[in-house]
Order: C-alpha cells, then sequence, then structure tokens
C-alpha cells in the first residue's frame, strides 16, 4: 500500500498543507481585535485595586480586605498549581504510553481541567469579593482608570 491518494497527493503532503491553511488561518485570526469580555469589564483585579488605592480613596477597612483576600487567594492558587501540575505529569506519562489507553486519558484530562476550572472559579471569587466592597464611585473611577494608557 502506498502513501499516495486517489488524487495523487500523498498523505504526508496533505497534513503539511492542512497545517499551513491552520497556521495562516489563526495567523490572520490573532490580528483581528479582541472581542470585548463583559466578565473582565464588570470585575476588578487586585492589582489595579491596590495600584490605584489613593486615586479611588479607598479607606483602611477596604484595603485590609483586599490584602487579606489575596492573601487567601494565593495560598489557594499555590495549593492549586501543584494539583495541576501533578495532574499534568500524569497525563504526559499516559500519552507517552503506546498504545494509549483512551478512557485512561479522559480521566487524568478531567483531573487537569477541573484543576484549571478550580483556578479560575478562585479568580473570578476574588474579584467579585473586591467589587462587592468597592462604593459605585470607587467601581466608576476604576472603570475610567483601567481605558487609560499606562502612566496617564
Amino acid at each position: 500500500m502506498t502513501a499516495k491518494t486517489i488524487t495523487g497527493c500523498s498523505w504526508a503532503r496533505r497534513c503539511g498543507l492542512l497545517a499551513v491553511l491552520m497556521f495562516a488561518g489563526s495567523a490572520a485570526w490573532g490580528q483581528q481585535q479582541p472581542a470585548p469580555d463583559p466578565v473582565a469589564d464588570n470585575l476588578f483585579p487586585p492589582e489595579l485595586v491596590l495600584a490605584n488605592q489613593k486615586a479611588i480613596g479607598l479607606d483602611d477597612a477596604q484595603r485590609n480586605y483586599v490584602r487579606a483576600e489575596v492573601l487567601k487567594a494565593q495560598t489557594r492558587f499555590t495549593e492549586l498549581q501543584f494539583q495541576l501540575q501533578d495532574a499534568m505529569e500524569s497525563l504526559v506519562g499516559l500519552l507517552k504510553q503506546n498504545p494509549v489507553d483512551e478512557a485512561q486519558v479522559m480521566a487524568q484530562l478531567d483531573k487537569v481541567l477541573n484543576a484549571e476550572r478550580e483556578v479560575k472559579r478562585t479568580q473570578i471569587a476574588l474579584m467579585v469579593r473586591i467589587k462587592n466592597k468597592l462604593t459605585q464611585e470607587q467601581q466608576s473611577h476604576l472603570r475610567q482608570l483601567r481605558g487609560k494608557p499606562a502612566g496617564e
């Protein structure tokens, strides 16, 4: 059996052409303007809040709350990072096997995705807690500050 297809083009050549087309398409896609992110538009990362604490009039209780929440989240992120590293290492080990056990790979992939999900969940929860401690005026000011380039 040869690698030639009915059209006379080898399988490897077709795969190479497909890869080039996909890469070109992804490069063009990457040049388009990113879509607005409604979640990010409505939340405030802790670094934005703390970097602008004086400008937005953050009081001591708010500042202490944000710092405490960041410390709790950082601890959780560290735990999740270790879980994610272990899960990825196991996944890679399963993928190196020949033949690959699809059921084991999918089960391990679920562990990786669950760890990633928990990271995102922790991030969103932190930003929701921070937003809930800010006044409407502080939130409005942060939106204005976020729209400006750095250094203005």
